[in-house]
């Protein structure tokens, strides 16, 4: 469609407006794009007016893509919405944990596995954010050196929480949290199972697995909250299947899409160094034996959600798209 393709972004809150900035910034081929929510009213988003609707079924008439902000659970918009826009002809990527673990839906970050999207059949689930940066992290040492065992500890920004994230850090305010974020950690994002893993540590666990395509995978995570405002910082564990060199980790990085790798260790990235970069930042890496050690930081709106999101589009019109090497 060399006139470009309708898009509608459901959702106006952080990530919802990201996505629209992701789709000009990145010069997707937009001829029309419409955003949804619960209310319709006028709204600025990434610096443009926009007479935003309704999001139901007939709003999606006409829509060749439609990506879902991530409002999650039967009430949320992609369990009530996502059958109804693919059986009016869209493609929907959606950002919530709904259908990241069906086996009939793409689970994809594009510098990782652009052809699970060969057989998609109209829904595409966008990874945790959380995820996304590991997985962009350990492709390249998975192709090279072989993967028996993860361990990540994550240091998750509030802005992943949405801005009621946001006004618990900056105002004190809301119930975001269990307990205050400034100038606090907290060790609980999502609810605790009867494993006593939460539901981030296990969404980092299931959809690394299946992304990354090693269900038996062990990937042992540990969720944390931090007070800033925006990028989640990781410190990742890897025990390989082969031998590995600093030298040589260093090269497979830098040889990967969607990396910004930092040999100088002291010249580790920082969440406020990377933030509005949709790249994932690599530094402190450190090699011996079959293990590696890294640190990784992404901004968690953009490559965490919606740059990824975008490049999902990308890769189902085949412009701009990473590929896996």
């Amino acid at each position: 469609m060399s006139e470009g393709y309708n898009v509608a972004v459901v959702g106006a809150g952080l990530v919802g407006e990201k996505l629209v900035s992701e789709l000009y910034r990145r010069g997707f081929p937009v001829r029309d794009l419409r955003v949804l929510a619960r209310t319709a009213r006028t709204a600025e988003l990434a610096g443009r007016t926009f007479d935003i609707g309704v999001a139901e079924p007939e709003a999606f008439e006409g829509v060749d893509i439609a990506l879902f902000a991530g409002t999650e659970g039967e009430k949320g918009a992609a369990v009530r919405l996502a059958r109804e826009a693919i059986a009016r002809g869209a493609t929907v990527i959606d950002n919530g944990s709904d259908f990241r673990l069906d086996p009939e839906v793409p689970l994809v970050v594009p510098e990782v596995n652009p052809h699970a999207l060969e057989n998609h059949r109209g829904l595409i689930a966008n990874p945790n954010c959380s995820t996304i940066q590991m997985v962009v992290a350990l492709a390249p040492i998975a192709r090279s050196f072989g993967l028996e065992r993860v361990v990540v500890s994550t240091y998750q920004a509030v802005s992943g929480a949405g801005r009621a994230g946001v006004e618990a850090l900056e105002m004190g305010s809301g119930d975001a949290f269990p307990k205050p974020i400034s100038g606090n950690v907290l060790p609980l994002i999502g609810s605790v199972g009867e494993d006593g893993y939460t539901t981030e540590e296990r969404k980092m666990r299931e959809e690394s697995r299946k992304i990354l395509e090693m269900p038996s995978l062990p990937v042992h995570a540990t969720t944390v909250r931090v007070p800033v405002h925006t990028g989640h910082a990781e410190s990742v564990y890897v025990e390989t299947s082969e031998e590995v060199t600093l030298d040589e980790v260093l090269s497979a990085l830098s040889e990967a899409p969607g990396i910004e790798p930092y040999a100088d260790p002291l010249q580790a990235p920082t969440p406020i160094e990377v933030v509005g970069d949709p790249k994932v930042h690599v530094g402190r890496v450190r090699a011996e034996g079959n293990v590696v050690e890294l640190w990784c930081v992404a901004d968690n709106l953009l490559k965490g959600a919606a740059t990824n999101a975008v490049q999902i589009a990308e890769a189902l019109v085949g412009v701009g798209a990473p590929k896996a090497v």
